[in-house]
């Protein structure tokens, strides 16, 4: 069986124009590149749609590939009773949730991560690892506008945000699905009942479910919103966070802190809440005497993100040292989240190494 053509290939004028109904007949006929210019406006939506609900960019564009070969081999199946991008949710969605089922994730280098020195007694402790990785919003530019209606439980930009990502991840994997395909991408109750083989009152149900439990997850809607991707404010906040971090300047760290923020480091399952435990991690372990860093700004989930660089006193490198992503509310920062694997940083384009 012939493998699917890439993306990105050379253009074929004489397909990208066609009506969808005709590059869907050419694809039956065996023409790969008719089939990739069929699915290439879903492509990065799908590998989205992954990435929700498995936390993982790698894993979400491994089965994005593993989605597009199955639909090129089952498309003299495909029977028309659902748009083709509903079928491609289908498809996708299933296999993500094979992959969860029987526990398949791809080993992490991190998961077993022993720091050089002992951290403090974390504020919060979850039972396994968190599996949970930025995601880079340049990719998020490549993605096709289709605003939610009105009655959209959750908005685009807060749908791809670190706190939803974090909190659906606690979900049961079905409960995962169907809230993703219910209130983030609006399919009805009777699409999605299509797409995982099961009925309408059973999707009803898991999502009433996975609703409450992440009414218990999520912060609460008092919480003032975070300032406008770009605005004077939110530079200036992210400016000032890197100046402090940079400096080593654990007091104006904690100053523009919010009372309830919380610092954590995927995948380790550790959180320290609050200025007080954040500071003293920040003094003891990120920051303490002689450490020194680097900041290069980029933008993860929507929000503010940078690679982070640790100097090395005895040479002018600079070694990587993860992906800080700031969650911010109102003129404060109510998130502190480091990935600490070094290879996200070519996602965003950043090296392993900066010379200073």
């Amino acid at each position: 069986m012939r493998g699917i053509p890439p993306a990105g290939g050379t253009d074929s004028p004489a397909h990208a124009r066609r009506p969808a109904d005709e590059l869907l007949a050419l694809a039956r006929g065996g023409d790969g590149e008719a089939f990739r210019d069929l699915v290439e406006p879903y492509r990065r939506e799908l590998q989205v749609h992954c990435y929700r609900i498995l936390g993982s960019v790698q894993d979400a564009e491994d089965l994005l590939q593993e989605t597009l070969l199955a639909a090129w081999r089952g498309i003299g199946g495909y029977e028309e009773r659902a748009s083709v991008r509903t079928w491609l949710y289908r498809i996708a969605t299933n296999r993500c949730l094979n992959l969860l089922r029987a526990g398949a994730r791809r080993p992490h280098e991190y998961a077993a991560h022993q720091p050089g020195i002992p951290l403090p007694e974390p504020s919060h402790r979850r039972e396994e690892p968190s599996w949970l990785e930025p995601y880079p919003d340049v990719l998020l530019d490549e993605i096709a506008d289709r605003t939610p209606g009105p009655e959209a439980r959750y908005e685009v930009r807060e749908s791809i945000s670190l706190a939803f990502l974090a909190a659906l991840q606690q979900l049961p994997p079905r409960q995962r699905a169907v809230l993703v395909l219910r209130d983030v991408l609006e399919f009805r109750a009777g699409e999605v009942a299509g797409m995982l083989d099961t009925t309408e009152n059973a999707v009803t149900s898991a999502l009433r479910r996975a609703r409450s439990a992440l009414a218990h997850e999520l912060p609460g809607p008092g919480r003032e919103s975070a300032p406008l991707p770009h605005s004077p404010l939110e530079r200036r906040i992210t400016n000032d966070f890197s100046r402090a971090f940079e400096a080593g300047d654990v007091g104006a760290i904690v100053a523009m802190l919010t009372d309830d923020a919380s610092l954590s480091m995927p995948p380790l399952p550790l959180e320290y809440r609050g200025p007080d435990a954040i500071g003293n991690f920040l003094a003891t372990i990120a920051l303490r005497a002689g450490r020194r860093h680097v900041m290069i700004p980029t933008r993860a989930n929507g929000q503010p993100a940078f690679g982070c660089y640790r100097r090395d006193p005895g040479t002018p490198i600079l070694h990587a040292h993860g992906v800080f992503v700031l969650t911010l509310a109102g003129d404060r920062i109510a998130a502190l989240t480091r990935f600490l694997d070094n290879s996200l940083l070519a996602a965003f384009g950043l090296p392993r190494s900066l010379r200073d």
